[in-house]
């Protein structure tokens, strides 16, 4: 971070004057702070300003996590820094780069279930950080600058590319995915949205490029989701597999070849460094902007570090961002923080005018949108069986600060916000509860869990008549909340239902605790959800608390027990955003479809 006083010689070389192009934080400002104050007492009394000590000797060693795109350049330079015995408070800064996919460090570090064996994480995106944050109860991190960026394009081999009308002819994201999914000269891959930032981000810029077209949008994107999942590899290296090895007829011919796919100008830079003739990509930058890979440096577990290897870190991160650093990146392919490149990097790579490898980036997606195209992606390549139950307590009728609306008409437009992101195929179903709602009983049955395209009984279709149900929900008065009877009830009743193939879950909303005194205990409940849970027929529960008197840390603990999650949200509106969250992450815990 150029703008605090940082640790010896180079700490000003090359910092930069350039604005971060996202998130930034207070948090290794206050570390360098409290690090220097408290790493100059000791280095006082000990003695460890001196520089008559053999690096060896005085070495401080750190490890850095680096999203595999970027390790082998952050290795180089961790190399140079140790073979030009560059110091940090006198100590020689040995920092050792090992490669690991972004994804799996988000994960794990969202966990918190072990001490992780690095102190630096440097991700392609900060849409990571997002990830690893998750509740706030996973190990800590504390992101800074950005020290490359690398915009998302998509890759065409010649042939392809051609047929389109590169370079001349320029197109937006939603205007270039078509072209290239109408033709019959292009199939289109991509990786993993849930494990490539390159690909969710592509994802939501063709979903932001779809929505100014007007019309339906979301089924344009849902269908764009569908034809990718058809192709999609598991990672990028993986991707770049996939595509034709040369303008050979027995590799255009080949079912199993793509001619285009989505990927970041780097990765392209590095496969025609490596390609020949035929085999190099040419890129198409789309019009209305391309978010990039931003590549954020981050401390990890910071309170666990030491003086020195807090200060060791800060110091790496200025030597990344100096111009030696800076050109050792670019000759590998990575633009700067801000998203400038020369022209050669861009020519590596498969740019040429008119093409707009020049225009500023696009802002970035919202963490809230990336959270919706996520889950959207989920629930597109993976039909969804979902049985939604929703609390009628009577406390459901009180307004929500600053809208002048209920609980219960926030619950409701949200849920039928939500439904418009399912397909066809995804079943769901609505149950309602509160105490003695039905005779004895605390819930009722509104809508079995069917598909959304079926027939409904009134000759609309069984979306369009859940639409409806979620509409008529209203609060009952006097009416308590009758949770834990319910859980126990609509949980039996998908595991019996339940259906091979699809992402089975029960999402149950509620705005208050347990209020039945007849009813079975906590205890007992969660001992017979831990009975029930069979892992061959997963069914998570995902429990969602509404408003500020709900108790997230209930829910969470009944959900749990399931393979699910507890979550809660201050406004309703914010239950749309949190289902889809919550299919995502259960999705990729493992909780999916049973075999």
């Amino acid at each position: 971070m150029g703008r605090h006083s940082l640790p010896d010689d180079y700490a000003t070389e090359g910092s930069g004057d350039a604005p971060p192009p996202r998130r930034r934080t207070v948090a290794i400002a206050t570390m360098l702070v409290l690090a220097v104050a408290a790493g100059t007492a000791v280095a006082a009394q000990g003695g460890l300003l001196s520089f008559s000590e053999s690096c060896e000797d005085s070495a401080v060693r750190v490890t850095m996590a680096a999203s595999p795109d970027i390790a082998p350049a952050a290795r180089a330079v961790a190399d140079q820094a140790r073979k030009d015995e560059v110091r940090s408070d006198g100590h020689c800064l040995y920092v050792e780069v090992v490669a690991r996919d972004s994804y799996k460090v988000a994960d794990a570090l969202a966990r918190g279930d072990k001490a992780p064996d690095y102190e630096i994480w440097l991700p392609d995106s900060d849409l990571w950080l997002d990830r690893a944050m998750g509740n706030g109860d996973g190990t800590p991190v504390a992101p800074g600058d950005s020290v490359a960026s690398s915009p998302v394009t998509l890759a065409m081999v010649p042939s392809a590319s051609r047929s389109l009308g590169w370079p001349r002819k320029t197109y937006s994201w939603a205007e270039l995915i078509a072209a290239a999914m109408q033709s019959d000269k292009v199939r289109l891959g991509a990786a993993d949205p849930a494990r490539s930032a390159t690909g969710l981000l592509a994802l939501a810029s063709i979903g932001a490029s779809s929505g100014k077209q007007g019309g339906d949008s979301d089924t344009r994107v849902a269908e764009t989701a569908k034809v990718l999942a058809q192709r999609m590899s598991d990672g990028d290296t993986q991707v770049l597999e996939t595509l034709a090895l040369d303008s050979s007829g027995a590799e255009a011919g080949n079912p199993r070849r793509n001619q285009a796919v989505l990927l970041s100008e780097q990765a392209a830079f590095a496969h025609n460094a490596d390609s020949a003739g035929g085999g190099k990509l040419d890129l198409f930058y789309p019009k209305d902007g391309t978010p990039l890979l931003n590549y954020p440096y981050t401390l990890v577990n910071e309170p666990e570090l030491t003086t020195d290897e807090s200060r060791a870190a800060l110091r790496f991160m200025t030597l990344l961002k100096s111009e030696g650093s800076q050109r050792m990146l670019a000759q590998r392919g990575f633009r700067t923080a801000d998203g400038t490149a020369g022209t050669s990097v861009v020519a590596s790579a498969g740019g040429r005018k008119p093409q707009p490898y020049a225009t500023s980036a696009a802002a970035p997606p919202s963490a809230a949108a990336l959270q919706e195209t996520l889950g959207m992606w989920t629930i597109t390549v993976q039909s969804a069986r979902l049985t939604t139950v929703v609390d009628a307590s009577g406390s459901m009728a009180t307004l929500v600060p600053g809208r002048g609306q209920s609980r219960m008409d926030v619950t409701k437009a949200s849920l039928i916000q939500a439904l418009t992101q399912f397909t066809p195929n995804d079943e769901i179903g609505l149950w309602e509860f509160a105490t003695t709602l039905d005779g004895a009983k605390d819930y009722r049955k509104l809508m079995p869990t069917h598909r959304l395209g079926d027939p409904g009984k009134g000759g609309g279709t069984h979306r369009e008549e859940l639409a409806a149900a979620f509409a008529a929900l209203q609060p009952v008065p006097n009416g308590a909340t009758g949770l834990y009877d319910t859980t126990l009830a609509s949980y039996k009743e998908a595991l019996s239902t339940y259906v091979k193939g699809k992402f089975n879950a029960l999402v149950i909303l509620t705005d208050g605790s347990n209020q039945d005194l007849r009813s079975i205990s906590r205890s007992a409940l969660i001992a017979q959800l831990e009975k029930l849970a069979d892992p061959q027929r997963p069914v998570p529960i995902i429990a969602i608390a509404v408003g500020p008197d709900a108790d997230r840390e209930e829910v969470a603990e009944i959900a749990e027990v399931t393979g699910g999650g507890g979550y809660q949200v201050t406004d309703p509106a914010e239950i749309q955003a949190v289902i889809l969250q919550a299919i995502m992450t259960a999705g990729q815990s493992g909780h999916a479809a049973g075999e």
